[in-house]
């Protein structure tokens, strides 16, 4: 009787591979993040299991970072296929401001209007407004030009201004308090 022995070493010495098409690399700004896609894995041998990841790397400010997003698919056996995307986040939109902004004017210097309490606000986080008046002397008292400035500024110091001008003027004559 003859007896023959075949042994067959098996192997997987292929890793998983991902399904479908993968996040890319892309710039986006500060209130368009995406959310970090489910990726799904196959592998030849068995099953894959993916576990993401995402870890996030500080800019300038607040608003700019840079977030890196890793999925890792692994095989039974151990063997694995990773995917990075990074995403840089950035803010280049300027605040802006709430509601009808204060137009420019001419006035009697009796009818001076109060200064206005302006808001902003930013699509990537907060905006704080900050308010400055100057004054430019005419030809009398009665008679000048308020220059009011409020300048809109967001957590990554990018700044909206709007600028108002009043003309201040003394058209209207004395009257006598008593009769003559």
């Amino acid at each position: 009787r003859k007896i023959h022995i075949q042994e067959i070493k098996v192997e997987d010495t292929t890793a998983p591979t991902f399904n479908g098409t993968l996040p890319v690399d892309v710039t986006v700004e500060c209130d368009l993040v995406p959310v970090a896609e489910t990726l799904t894995a196959e592998d030849n041998c068995g099953t894959a299991t993916v576990v993401f990841t995402e870890t996030r790397e500080d800019g300038s400010c607040d608003s700019a970072y840079v977030l890196t997003r890793t999925w890792t698919a692994t095989a039974d056996c151990g063997l694995e296929t990773i995917h990075i995307q990074e995403i840089t986040v950035e803010d280049t939109t300027a605040p802006t401001f709430n509601g009808t902004l204060p137009v420019d004017v001419t006035v009697e210097c009796d009818l001076v209007p109060v200064a206005e309490t302006l808001t902003a606000e930013d699509n990537c986080g907060t905006a704080t407004v900050v308010f400055a008046e100057t004054r430019e002397d005419g030809s009398c008292d009665s008679a000048y030009v308020l220059t009011r400035t409020w300048t809109a500024t967001d957590d990554c110091g990018l700044e909206t201004i709007h600028i108002q001008e009043i003309t201040v003027e003394d058209t209207t004559a004395p009257t006598f308090n008593d009769t003559c």
